[in-house]
Order: structure tokens, then C-alpha cells, then sequence
């Protein structure tokens, strides 16, 4: 009875561990381009503090 209850932990764990990568690479091409537009406006909103209100400080 114990031994049966530990092959199901057991069976249960290995299908968590899992990890299914995304089976449609236009997903991963789509949240590329996504981050990337997001660091490009983090770049720009960080080059704008520097040359237009560091100045003024």
C-alpha cells in the first residue's frame, strides 16, 4: 500500500518538472520583438532624463 502511494508521488512530481517549450515559433518571434521594443523605450525614456532634465538640475 505504501509502495503504491510513493509511485504515484512520485509519477506526479516527474509531470511537474516538466517544462513544454512553445510549439508555434511565431510566439517566441512575436515576444522578441515585444521586449526588445520594451528595453528600446526604456533606452529612450533613460537618454531623455540624461540630456534634457539632467541639465536642468
Amino acid at each position: 500500500m505504501k509502495d503504491s502511494y510513493n509511485q504515484e508521488v512520485d509519477s506526479t512530481e516527474q509531470e511537474r518538472l516538466e517544462v513544454q517549450a512553445p510549439k508555434d515559433l511565431s510566439i517566441v518571434a512575436s515576444d522578441a520583438i515585444k521586449y526588445t521594443a520594451y528595453i528600446m523605450l526604456l533606452f529612450g525614456f533613460l537618454y531623455f532624463l540624461i540630456a534634457y532634465l539632467a541639465p536642468m538640475l
